[in-house]
C-alpha cells in the first residue's frame, strides 16, 4: 500500500524552516497533518460529526494537546508508567489553540468536533507550543469541515533588543518580552505572555512583528488546501429559524430591554431579575394553545438582550452598572486577615473578591516537574480556585478545570516578574487565591490580592502589581466603538474583547487577550492599552493605601532561613554516613537542612521556626565545616578509652588522641578511673601529624602545675 504525501514549507526570516505534511498519517480522520521544525514534530488530527446532536445550540468543540514521553526518549513516572490526564502545561497549550480556533467556526455550526495535537518527536530547543496552533489549523484546512480560517500562532520574543519569531528555548532566558500571538491573515485574535515591565508601545510592536509571521503561515495553509483539493467545505444545516417570531419579539420587548440596560443598576442579581422578568412576562401572555418553540424564543431573546446592551453603550455611553467607560469600580483591601498564615490579603473590586494566602516553604516543598519537554523543579506556585458560590450557583465540587488553570497561570506570570532573585529568596513560595465573589476579572483580582499578600508576608518584591480587564464593543456598520475599563462578567460575555493587562507602575508584566471580532485595528488596541495603563495605576494607588512596600520582616511564625556556603569536600561530612549526621542535627534542633552542590560549592540552607533552633543548627553545621587550628581550645567528648590514652571528639566528626601523658601533670600508670566515656572535657589542639593528619590533644596544658597552683593561692 502506498501513500501520496503533500508537503508545504514555511521559511522564517532567519532561514529556519517549518514543514507541513499531509497524506501519510491518520488518513481516516477528516483532516491530519504533521508539522515539523527541527526535530520537533506534532501530529494534529480533526474529526467532526456529520450531523449535530438534536437540541444543540452551540459548538461542542474539544481541543487537546498531549505530549508523548517517547517523543523525548523518556518513560513516564508513577506506578502506571503511561500518559494519564493532561498536565497543567498541556492544558495551557490546549487553551491557547482553543481560544483562537473557536471564534473562527461558523456561528450556526453545532456538530461535535474534536481536535487532537500530539507531540510525537521532541527537540528541547524547539518549543512545541508555538507550533500547536499552526498544526490544528492546517488539519482543518485539509479537511472539509466548515471553518473561517486559516489561523496560526507564533511566539515572539525580544532577545538582546531584537524581535525573534519562535526563538530557541535556550535563548528565551535572555528575553524581556515573551508572548504568544494568534490570529488570521486579517486580524489578531489572541495574545498571551509575560514581559519585564515593558511599555504599551513595545508590546504593540511585538504584536505587529508576530502578525507578519502569522500572515505567511496562513498563506501556506491556503496553498496546501488548494493542493489537497479541500477548498470546498461540507454542507450542513444545524439550526431552524422563525424570522417572523424573531421580528415580533423584537418589536415587543426591545424597548423594555433597552430601558433595563440603560437604568444603571449596579447589582448583578437585580439586573438578572429585571431582564428575566421581561421574557417571563412575554411567555405568560402567550395563549395556552400556542405552538411557539420556547427554546428558539429564548435564543432570540438572548440576541435582543445582547443587541440592546451593546447599543446603550455605543449610543448613550452608559454601561450596565451606570459607570463611565473608563471608570473603575470601588475598591477595598485588607492584609493580615488570617493570623496563622505567612501572608494574607483580601482584595475586593465591585462584586469581585479574592481571599489570597502566601505560604513560605523550604526547598523540600518545591514542585517537581517531569514531562516530555521539561524535568526540574519550580519554587513559585500559584493556585486559583473558583467555587460555585462565588457566582451564587450550585455545582459539583470537582477539581480545578481548564479555566482555573489558565487564570492561575496568568496571575503567576504577572507576579513572577517582581519576585526577588533566587539568591535573595531561599523560600519556595505558594500563593492560593480563593475567589469568594465574581463579577468580572477574578484573575486580575488574584494578581492584586497576591501582590498585597506577598508584601504582607515580608517577601521583598520590587513593587506592587495590579491587573485590569478591558472590554470592547464595536459596530462595523457605523464605525462606532467603545473601550471599557474593568469589565463586568456580562460585558465580557456580550462584548467583542477580553483584554487582561497586569503590571507595575513601570510597565506591563503579563497580558491575556481574546478578541471575538475580525479586523480589530491597532488604533483600537493602542487606546485599550492606554486606558488599561490609567486603570492599572489607579488600582495600584488604592492598593498602596493598604500596604505600599513589603513588611520589614517575616511573620514571627514564618520559618527563618540561613545560608552557609562551604567547600564541596565538606558536603559529605555534614551529611554523614547514610545521612546520619544531618538527620541527627535536625532531630536535635528541629531545624530543616537542605544541602545542594552549585557552582562547585556546597550550599547549606537551614530553616527553623525559632531563633534558638536556628542558632543551634547553624552552630553544629559551622562546627563540622570549621578547620581545626593548632592552639585552639575545644570542649570535647570522650569517645573511647585505651591503655595509652583517650580518643576525644573535639569537633563534630573529628577525633584526636589525648595521650596518657597529656591528661595530667602527674604521671599516670593507667587510664583506669581517670576519665569516663561520654564525659565532656576541655582540650587544646597541640599538633597535627603532617603525614597522617592525626590530631594530638592535651588537657594538662590547661591545668596549672601544682607549684603554680600553690603560688596562685598564696
Amino acid at each position: 500500500m502506498s501513500y501520496n504525501a503533500i508537503y508545504k514549507t514555511i521559511t522564517l526570516t532567519d532561514g529556519r524552516e517549518i514543514t507541513i505534511e499531509t497524506g501519510r498519517l491518520a488518513k481516516q480522520a477528516d483532516g491530519a497533518v504533521v508539522v515539523k521544525m527541527g526535530n520537533t514534530m506534532l501530529l494534529a488530527t480533526v474529526v467532526s460529526a456529520k450531523e449535530a446532536r438534536e437540541g444543540t445550540d452551540f459548538l461542542p468543540l474539544s481541543v487537546d494537546y498531549q505530549e508523548k514521553f517517547a517523543s523525548s526518549g523518556k518513560i513516564p513516572g508513577g506506578f502506571l508508567k503511561r500518559e494519564a490526564r493532561l498536565s497543567d502545561y498541556e492544558i495551557l497549550i490546549s487553551r491557547l489553540v482553543d481560544r483562537v480556533l473557536r471564534p473562527m467556526f461558523p456561528d450556526d455550526y453545532h456538530a461535535d468536533t474534536q481536535i487532537l495535537i500530539n507531540l510525537i518527536s521532541a527537540d528541547t530547543d524547539i518549543l512545541p507550543d508555538a507550533l500547536a496552533g499552526l498544526a490544528a489549523s492546517a488539519a482543518l484546512a485539509v479537511s472539509d469541515i466548515p471553518f473561517n480560517g486559516p489561523i496560526s500562532e507564533v511566539r515572539v520574543a525580544r532577545i538582546d533588543g531584537q524581535f525573534v519569531i519562535n526563538p530557541l528555548g535556550s535563548d528565551l532566558v535572555r528575553a524581556d518580552i515573551d508572548i504568544m500571538v494568534g490570529g488570521s491573515a486579517d486580524s489578531i485574535a489572541m495574545v498571551e505572555g509575560e514581559m519585564n515591565e515593558v511599555s504599551e508601545e513595545e508590546m504593540l510592536e511585538a504584536i505587529r512583528v508576530a502578525h507578519e509571521a502569522i500572515k505567511l503561515q496562513c498563506q501556506a495553509q491556503v496553498e496546501l488546501a488548494e493542493e489537497v483539493g479541500k477548498l470546498q467545505k461540507r454542507e450542513y444545516s444545524h439550526e431552524t429559524h422563525d424570522p417572523e417570531l424573531k421580528e415580533r419579539l423584537q418589536a415587543e420587548v426591545y424597548d423594555k430591554v433597552y430601558a433595563v440596560a440603560k437604568s444603571g443598576n449596579n447589582a448583578k442579581s437585580e439586573r438578572r431579575v429585571a431582564f428575566r422578568a421581561i421574557i417571563d412576562e412575554y411567555i405568560a401572555a402567550l395563549p395556552e394553545d400556542h405552538e411557539i418553540d420556547l427554546g428558539l424564543l429564548k435564543t432570540y431573546y438572548h440576541d435582543i438582550e445582547k443587541e440592546a446592551v451593546r447599543n446603550v453603550v455605543l449610543d448613550e455611553r452608559i454601561r450596565l452598572d451606570g459607570r463611565k467607560l473608563d471608570e473603575i469600580r470601588a475598591i477595598w483591601s485588607e492584609i493580615n486577615y488570617l493570623p496563622s498564615t505567612h501572608g494574607s490579603a483580601i482584595f475586593t473590586r465591585g462584586e469581585t473578591q479574592s481571599l489570597t494566602t502566601v505560604t513560605l516553604g523550604t526547598k523540600l516543598d518545591e514542585q517537581m516537574i517531569d514531562s516530555a519537554m521539561f524535568t526540574g523543579s519550580n519554587k513559585f506556585i500559584l493556585h486559583y480556585n473558583f467555587p460555585a458560590f462565588s457566582t451564587g450557583e450550585v455545582k459539583p465540587n470537582r477539581g480545578p478545570g481548564r479555566r482555573e488553570v489558565g487564570h492561575g497561570n496568568l496571575a503567576m506570570r504577572a507576579l513572577r516578574k517582581v519576585l526577588p532573585s533566587e539568591t535573595e529568596n531561599p523560600y519556595t513560595i505558594r500563593i492560593v487565591s480563593d475567589i469568594l465573589e465574581s463579577n468580572g476579572s477574578s484573575s486580575m483580582a488574584t494578581v492584586c490580592a497576591g501582590s498585597l499578600a506577598l508584601m504582607d508576608a515580608g517577601v521583598k518584591v520590587k513593587g506592587g502589581v495590579s491587573g485590569i480587564a478591558m472590554g470592547l464593543i464595536t459596530d462595523k456598520e457605523s464605525g462606532k466603538f467603545a473601550v471599557l475599563s474593568d469589565i463586568l462578567g456580562d460585558e465580557d460575555h456580550l462584548g467583542d474583547m477580553d483584554f487582561k493587562v497586569a503590571g507595575t507602575k513601570d510597565g506591563i508584566t503579563a497580558c491575556q487577550m481574546d478578541i471575538k471580532v475580525q479586523g480589530l485595528s491597532f488604533e483600537i488596541l493602542s487606546q485599550a492599552l492606554a486606558q488599561a495603563k490609567a486603570g492599572r495605576l489607579h488600582i495600584l494607588g488604592e492598593m498602596a493605601k493598604t500596604i505600599a512596600v513589603p513588611n520589614a520582616d517575616y511573620k514571627p511564625h514564618t520559618p527563618r532561613s540561613y545560608n552557609i556556603v562551604i567547600e564541596k569536600e565538606f558536603i559529605g561530612a555534614i551529611i554523614g554516613p547514610g545521612g546520619k549526621v544531618v538527620q541527627q542535627i535536625q532531630k536535635d534542633t528541629g531545624a530543616t537542612i537542605v544541602i545542594e552542590e552549585k557552582n562547585d560549592k556546597g550550599h547549606v540552607n537551614i530553616f527553623a521556626n525559632n531563633q534558638q533552633a536556628m542558632d543551634e543548627a547553624v552552630s553544629k553545621v559551622k562546627a563540622i565545616v570549621s578547620v581545626p587550628e593548632i592552639g585552639e581550645v575545644y570542649v570535647g567528648k570522650v569517645k573511647s578509652i585505651q591503655p595509652y590514652g583517650a580518643f576525644v571528639e573535639f569537633m563534630p566528626g573529628k577525633d584526636g588522641l589525648l595521650h596518657i601523658s597529656e591528661v595530667k601533670w602527674e604521671r599516670l600508670e593507667s587510664m583506669d578511673n581517670v576519665l569516663e566515656i561520654g564525659e565532656e572535657i576541655k582540650v587544646k589542639l597541640v599538633d597535627v601529624d603532617k603525614k597522617t593528619g592525626k590530631f594530638k590533644l592535651s588537657r594538662k596544658v590547661l591545668i596549672p602545675k601544682a607549684g603554680e597552683q600553690a603560688q596562685t593561692n598564696s
